[in-house]
């Protein structure tokens, strides 16, 4: 079993996808999103449904997008 203080280390304890997503449309917008990680969840039609369901079964670009919102945690 995990400890606590495990917990504190991980930037994205707490956060869920559909949170992350949102975060990052609203900063960005779709068409940042669709240049930055080019799938066609986020280029045609781009959704938040459509999107989570896309990346919770892509592995890859799940990371991709979980890597650049810890990237603009740290930047804060």
């Amino acid at each position: 079993m995990t400890s606590p203080a495990s917990h504190s280390r991980d930037p994205l304890h707490g956060i869920t996808l559909e949170n992350i997503i949102n975060q990052l449309v609203e900063r960005h917008g779709w068409s940042e999103m669709g240049r930055r990680i080019p799938i066609r969840c986020f280029q045609f039609d781009p959704s938040v449904k459509s999107s989570l369901t896309f990346l919770r079964k892509t592995p890859w670009a799940r990371q991709r997008v979980e890597a650049w919102f810890i990237d603009e945690l740290s930047e804060e």
